[in-house]
């Protein structure tokens, strides 16, 4: 095992505008395999929210879902989100659309479980692929290292390493389905968020963005979900490295601010707050301190629908019913003799959701790099999001240096 101390030499930034200066004056070549262009935003003196039916046959089919183009609009909790250009825009404008894993359509359409109203069309399975928002950095032609965010999070939390590791890779960040700008689907109407789905379906992701080998990078509790998938694909990884994984039997328990999400009709209802689902979901998990213009890109999924609450409710219980054997599974894989992928397990040591004890051992017994980083908590890649590029950059290359 070798122990390596990230130490930070410049304070860690935690706004916006690191992102806007590399990412936004560049021009990434996009990915080349089924993306559907977002096209351009309509005007918002045209926006109509209404609850009203739209059926051309005389169905009743209510409108909860606002266009997600637009970034404003209501959910459940009512919240309006916003009438002036916001972040999320931006950050909406620099991705595409990936068609990956299809689910047969059940022939009903979905509705939410609290009403019983007919969702959306973004929360319905056609039989066709799920689209999954991808955002990427640099050019195609050089190695390919996919960013997976946690749970529960989104792709955005990548926003500053991203542009880092840009200069040597071709970085891939996307939302898992249920989350973020990605499709969200209803329970029930093809997309049951187990984590036996998630599995397959981003097996099916990952054939659409690349056909050699990749590195992936994995933070918090999907690592048991992507540790499962390259166990099963070995051949295909060059690297797998984990952002504070859950390594331990006690961190196969969720912290409540994320279990209540999974409790019978509060989950629901929790689930439907924007600021409960997001922003403490993110933040009290460690010392990252959340600026508005990042809170509102986290929120807005959660404003202009109801299915994103939804979907979190579903994830949260599969996670409390099935994280503690996908855990178990996830140890046995990695100590495994016939393991071949190299591996490293990056540890933000201010993580107040999982802990730092017992980590040392796992990696000592399966000789694992560790790798601790000091100021970071349970989502390094916002408390230190340029030094986690470095110190992906490093450890890809074969590099122990930050």
């Amino acid at each position: 095992m070798v122990i390596i101390q990230a130490v930070q030499t410049k304070p860690a930034f935690h706004g916006f505008s690191c992102f806007h200066s590399h990412l936004y004056s560049s021009s990434p070549s996009f990915l080349p395999i089924r993306f559907q262009s977002l096209g351009p935003y309509p005007s918002r003196k045209s926006l109509k929210l209404n609850c009203s039916s739209n059926g051309s046959n005389g169905e009743q089919d209510y409108l909860l879902d606002a266009p997600v183009s637009v970034g404003d609009g209501f959910s459940f909790s009512g919240g309006k989100y916003s009438d002036e250009p916001s972040p999320s825009d931006e950050w909406f404008k620099q991705g595409k659309l990936v068609s990956a894993y299809s689910a047969p359509s059940t022939g009903e359409k979905a509705k939410d479980p609290i009403f019983g109203l007919v969702m959306g069309a973004g929360s319905q399975a056609t039989g066709e692929s799920f689209r999954w928002f991808c955002v990427e950095s640099g050019s195609a032609g050089k190695p390919s290292v996919i960013l997976i965010h946690g749970f529960p999070s989104q792709a955005y939390s990548y926003r500053k390493v991203l542009p880092v590791l840009s200069k040597d890779y071709h970085a891939i960040a996307f939302d898992w389905l249920g989350f973020g700008f990605s499709d969200k689907p209803q329970p029930k109407y093809g997309f049951d968020y187990t984590l036996n789905e998630y599995v397959s379906s981003l097996e099916s992701l990952i054939n659409e963005l690349a056909v050699s080998k990749v590195s992936l990078v994995v933070q918090g509790y999907f690592s048991p979900v992507v540790v499962k998938y390259a166990s099963l694909h070995q051949e295909k990884l060059d690297n797998l490295i984990l952002l504070n994984p859950p390594l331990t039997a006690q961190h196969a328990e969720l912290p409540p601010t994320l279990s209540i999400f999974s409790n019978f009709l509060l989950g629901e209802i929790f689930s439907q707050d924007p600021l409960r689902a997001s922003d403490k979901a993110l933040t009290s998990c460690g010392p990252y301190k959340m600026k508005e213009e990042d809170a509102m890109v986290y929120r807005r999924p959660y404003l202009t629908s109801g299915s994103s609450g939804f979907a979190l409710n579903a994830i949260s219980r599969t996670m409390k019913k099935d994280l503690k054997n996908y855990v178990k599974d996830m140890l046995t894989i990695l100590t495994d003799k016939n393991w071949k992928v190299r591996t490293a397990i990056c540890w933000g040591k201010r993580d107040r959701w999982l802990s730092y004890d017992g980590v040392e051992d796992f990696c000592k017994d399966s000789n694992h790099a560790l790798i601790e980083v000091p100021t970071g908590g349970h989502h390094l890649q916002e408390d230190c999001g340029e030094e986690l590029g470095q110190l992906i950059s490093g450890i890809i290359s074969r590099r122990k240096q930050i």
